[in-house]
């Protein structure tokens, strides 16, 4: 129910009844207190000048304005950039050192710290508290999850760290840096995610995605003349979603396992394959000497019976005679002979005991090769 100057003297936030004669007596003792004030405050400057002279007046004129002449005196940092405005327009930048600019209000300077390493994280915040140097890290599943080219989700973490490049466009071009920058690097980040499959992401592939991040995030803040410098991109965390991790990591350990498998028979293929082409080769060169050796010795054979045939036509008798006694020495060389002269036998057969003198010629055969 609203409330009205009739609810029986009630003021909206429930106070008492109102006395209209004793606030109507209080508003003039408000105002004659103000007006004593004002009175007591005229005495205390006229003390000062009692006689009203003009010369003080001057002189008090020129300090109070060589004060505030002298407050236009401003040192820049080694770690800032000055930046002077004059009735809120920009007219220039300072470097460190000192400088001097109108007094305020008609220029003011604003020292942006130009060299400190800003940081923005998307997917996460941490915090520290006053007490402890643990540092909490809270997830925001807002930010973090991100669908991959292959039409994956993964939970991802990054941090931006950016410095002032151009204070000036800095100041003037960007109204909240940090809702710009990270709403920017979200952005970029889903647009590279979204064009990489997720092996990478969780590989060796996150280098690449850094980078290709960071290139496009700095070409968006230069075309709005941010007046920032992104340093790095960092993937703090780039898993699978928390439901299906297990499973990822079931088909990770499988495709290790494969890899390894491949791995080995690979090895096996480079060990058995050089192996196999040494016997190959060692048996092609056997073959070939044992190719040269028949060839030179059936050549010799060749030759050597074109000789025989040569010194037979020569002497006819005496070469049958001489390859008759050739092939009787080769044939009986090697053999146990009885030789019976068949004249000094007479008429009687003689007794030849051959199964001793076998048994002999083979018990001397064997000693001799022992």
């Amino acid at each position: 129910m609203s409330w009205t100057p009739d609810d029986d003297g009630q003021s909206p936030w429930g106070g008492g009844k109102k006395r209209k004669s004793s606030d109507k007596n209080n508003s003039y003792s408000s105002y004659n207190d103000y007006d004593d004030y004002l009175k007591k405050f005229q005495d205390k400057f006229k003390s000062f000048f009692p006689n009203k002279n003009p010369a003080s007046l001057s002189l008090l004129l020129a300090i109070i304005i060589g004060i505030w002449a002298l407050s236009g005196f401003y040192r820049v940092g080694t770690d800032e950039q000055g930046v002077i405005t004059r009735f809120g327009e920009y007219v220039r930048t300072s470097e460190p050192g000192l400088h001097y600019h109108l007094p305020y209000p008609i220029e003011t300077v604003t020292k942006p710290k130009v060299t400190r390493v800003n940081r923005i994280e998307v997917g996460f915040r941490t915090s520290q508290t006053q007490f402890s140097q643990n540092v909490q890290v809270r997830q925001v599943p807002e930010e973090a999850l991100m669908l991959t080219g292959d039409e994956n989700i993964v939970d991802l973490n990054f941090t931006v760290f950016w410095v002032i490049n151009n204070a000036k466009e800095f100041l003037f071009n960007v109204r909240n840096p940090e809702i710009t920058i990270k709403s920017i690097a979200e952005s970029v980040m889903r647009e590279k995610i979204g064009q990489t499959p997720i092996d990478p992401i969780l590989s060796e592939g996150k280098s690449i995605v850094e980078e290709n991040a960071k290139i496009k995030l700095q070409e968006v803040l230069d075309y709005y003349q941010s007046g920032i410098l992104i340093t790095q991109v960092q993937l703090q965390k780039a898993d699978p979603p928390e439901l299906v991790i297990e499973s990822y990591r079931d088909v990770q350990r499988a495709k290790t396992d494969e890899q390894r498998l491949k791995n080995e028979a690979e090895a096996y293929r480079n060990d058995i394959i050089p192996r196999a082409r040494g016997e190959a080769e060692k048996l092609i060169q056997e073959a070939d000497g044992y190719k040269q050796q028949v060839i030179a010795k059936s050549k010799g054979e060749a030759e050597r019976f074109i000789s025989v045939y040569n010194s037979y036509k020569l002497g006819k008798d005496v070469t049958r005679e001489r390859i008759y006694l050739e092939t009787l020495e080769k044939a009986l060389g090697n053999i146990n002979k009885i030789i019976i002269d068949k004249d000094a036998s007479g008429s009687v057969v003689p007794y030849l005991p051959l199964p001793e003198i076998k048994k002999k010629s083979t018990q001397a055969q064997t000693t001799g090769n022992n």
